[in-house]
């Protein structure tokens, strides 16, 4: 544990200040397919009853039409973030009659292209802009990438927190309250990207995936059944280069060192031409195919394990709201879906992520060089393919060492941080959920991803097969805790207000959505870095 580590705990831990440690915030994303009773790719449209999904805010659509997508309120604590995510599945429910949920992070097996129906949200403007990104999407990535799913951990500390520690620390009182909180953010995101293959292999549930979802690409996937694909030894296919994958946002240069050149990178990405998609144009006989030819269309298309974020306001895209207010919390983007958790995530690991992410905010975390950036990248890449292979290696400090050596020393590190947020708090849960960890480094057959393979083999090795079998125990669950009368009247008010909502958009709509396309296009450049 270094010094700075131990100076910034010893700060906290103090009476008068931890408090403060319970004042951060915890929100997740959860996406999912809807699918029919046989496991099949549901057929229809965005359920009405669930609301409008351009202006719910807690219940929408992501890529598909059939990629739900749900979104908590921000909580203090994560186990009242999954309450509510456990009432926004049981309203669900309520309304899907015989669909259910899939309970993988790697779809089901899925129709042809043309039958995977691309989301869609009504005619106002700012719901084709949306269509129309999506329509971009497929023509840059193929309809199949896009219906990965996954849970976005969105996290935040107490902003008394980090004023904190701008007050203790010498070196960086030059800085503005607003540059600090940003300048900690990024630091804790080049820790994070050092270390997140260990959120791999402990929580990695995506070893495996329907043959029909390569669509004819190369691979070396070795075969596990006539219709299912595997690795050996993999923790996440998803977040390999079979998942999330592209040549024109490979040339993206490492921009973890601070906001300025974040954001540069990103407004660089979206205004810089790429050659290929100048061959597609951005409109094919008279309609949009796409928003623009450049190497991405809008900043969201960004491929990332982990992503700086402020709230937006009204008309405002992100690189504007960060260069403006500075980074507000973080969006970890690499957890598969537990196939084994109703809501696609535990408790346990909510604990577990924050320790480790008040960990990546409070370690030393210098720059990162790009050769640095290309060994934290590798580290990920071996991982998510051979995360439980016996001897595995990853590159630390010049050498290699074994994934499990490394691992249980960065557990080490991390125990004196989980042990203060049970002193704030009271209690164990973060130290127990470090104790189920390091049970998975001493034995990988305890990992997530050990376990979906023993239970892919107890189906057949069918990942179809595998797949329903855990979509219809959740959806047993559910329909068994459906809504108290109490949640079915706050989402009901929810799905009308915002059906409402999107009606009054549409009503008001003018002018052309060429133009709109512009204006929002010129919107992105930031006059404002700092």
């Amino acid at each position: 544990m270094s010094n700075l580590l131990t100076r910034r705990l010893a700060l906290l831990a103090d009476d008068k200040h931890r408090a403060v440690l319970g004042g951060g915030l915890r929100g997740i994303e959860r996406e999912t397919l809807r699918v029919d009773p046989a496991g099949h790719l549901a057929a229809t449209s965005h359920p009405v009853a669930l609301g409008s999904a351009l202006t719910h805010p807690e219940i929408t659509t992501d890529y598909a039409e059939t990629l739900l997508e749900f979104i908590t309120p921000a909580e203090h604590d994560i186990a009242i973030t999954l309450n509510k995510l456990d009432a926004i599945h049981r309203y669900s429910y309520s309304k899907l009659g015989s669909e259910m949920l899939w309970s993988q992070s790697m779809p089901c097996q899925l129709p042809a292209e043309e039958d995977i129906e691309i989301a869609w949200y009504g005619k106002s403007n700012m719901g084709m802009l949306k269509h129309v990104y999506r329509r971009g999407l497929a023509v840059r990535y193929g309809k199949a990438m896009q219906c990965i799913a996954g849970i976005h951990y969105n996290y935040s500390l107490d902003e008394r927190l980090w004023a904190l520690l701008h007050d203790s620390e010498a070196d960086d009182r030059k800085l503005s309250a607003k540059a600090y909180q940003s300048e900690r953010y990024f630091a804790t995101i080049r820790n994070f990207r050092r270390y997140s293959w260990l959120l791999m292999y402990l929580f990695g549930a995506s070893p495996a995936l329907s043959a029909s979802f390569l669509r004819g690409r190369p691979h070396k996937l070795e075969q596990l059944s006539d219709d299912t694909l595997y690795l050996p030894y993999a923790t996440s296919l998803r977040m390999s280069d079979l998942g999330y994958q592209n040549d024109a946002q490979s040339g993206l240069s490492p921009h973890e060192n601070c906001l300025d050149s974040y954001v540069a990178t990103l407004t660089k990405a979206v205004n810089q031409p790429y050659a290929p998609y100048a061959e597609i144009g951005t409109k094919k006989d008279g309609e949009w195919v796409q928003l623009s030819t450049n190497v991405i269309q809008i900043e969201n298309e960004y491929y990332s394990t982990i992503r700086p974020k402020r709230v937006i306001r009204s008309g405002e895209r992100p690189i504007q709201a960060l260069c403006s207010r500075g980074v507000q919390y973080i969006e970890v983007r690499c957890m598969d879906v537990d196939p084994f958790e109703p809501v696609g995530i535990s408790l346990e690991t909510g604990r577990f992520l924050d320790a480790f992410l008040l960990f990546c905010a409070l370690e030393e975390s210098p720059a990162i060089s790009e050769e640095q950036g290309r060994i934290y990248t590798e580290n990920f890449a071996r991982t998510v393919k051979e995360g439980r292979r016996p001897g595995l290696t990853l590159q630390h400090n010049g050498a290699e060492v074994t994934l499990q050596a490394w691992g249980r020393e960065l557990l080490d590190r991390i125990r004196p941080v989980a042990e203060l947020l049970d002193r704030q708090r009271g209690g164990s849960v973060h130290a127990e959920a470090m104790a189920v960890q390091a049970a998975k480094l001493d034995d990988p057959d305890r990992t997530p991803s050990a376990r979906v393979l023993r239970e892919l083999r107890a189906n057949g090795g069918s990942f179809a097969a595998f797949g329903l079998h855990q979509s219809e125990r959740h959806a047993a669950y559910f329909r068994s805790h459906p809504p108290t009368a109490e949640e079915a009247a706050y989402f009901d008010a929810q799905a009308a207000a915002s059906l409402a909502e999107q009606d009054a958009m549409e009503a008001a709509n003018t002018g052309s959505f060429d133009d709109f396309v512009a204006a929002y296009r010129n919107s992105n450049l930031c006059k404002n870095v700092g």
